[in-house]
């Protein structure tokens, strides 16, 4: 599993550094969104995954793995929602909010290393298709959560469920890692 650490630790440098760039042009704008916002941006990002991996004909030639990234940072920005609140204005500087990514990594990727071990990674049998279905699945899960203002009678929150994401988007960057790197 130590190889998984470190193939997820390269995963989410990339996706924080997009986040840190991405901070430093605009801000900490995205403190606005509410959590059905940053959901549906989600959303349209694993709609346009599955939308890739369904067409034969692409009309822009990329891979999906930007918009896996834009999975991990979304749901890290959820994260950080659901524990700050939402404001009118935005309220991070770039510090504080790489700070609360961090932590909120930390966080999901300890969840990652419980489950891994007591699935004994059972994601690396996977295929990309199917990451990108449970995200969308767990989408539709917090979109009915969201629907039921919270309240849940025997589920796991919301915060779960985006960690989740987290966790599948990563899996899914470090195939389609390995799968460049065995084209190589």
């Amino acid at each position: 599993m130590a190889d998984t650490s470190n193939q997820y630790n390269d995963q989410i440098e990339k996706c924080r550094e997009l986040f840190i760039k991405k901070m430093h042009d605009y801000g900490s704008a995205w403190r606005i969104l509410r959590l059905p916002s940053l959901t549906d941006q989600i959303f349209i990002k694993a709609q346009r995954i599955r939308g890739l991996q369904q067409n034969a004909e692409r009309k822009i030639e990329e891979d999906e793995t930007s918009e896996f990234i834009g999975i991990v940072n979304y749901s890290i920005m959820a994260l950080i929602q659901l524990d700050k609140g939402v404001v009118e204005q935005p309220d991070l500087s770039l510090e504080e909010a790489t700070q609360l990514y961090d932590e909120q990594v930390a966080k999901t990727k300890q969840l990652m290393m419980d489950k891994n071990h007591d699935y004994g990674e059972a994601w690396r049998d996977m295929r990309v298709s199917s990451l990108t279905d449970l995200i969308l699945q767990k989408l539709l899960r917090v979109k009915q959560i969201e629907n039921n203002s919270g309240k849940t009678l025997v589920s796991e929150g919301i915060d779960a469920n985006y960690q989740d994401m987290i966790n599948y988007a990563v899996f899914a960057l470090i195939h389609l890692e390995e799968r460049k790197e065995n084209k190589e």
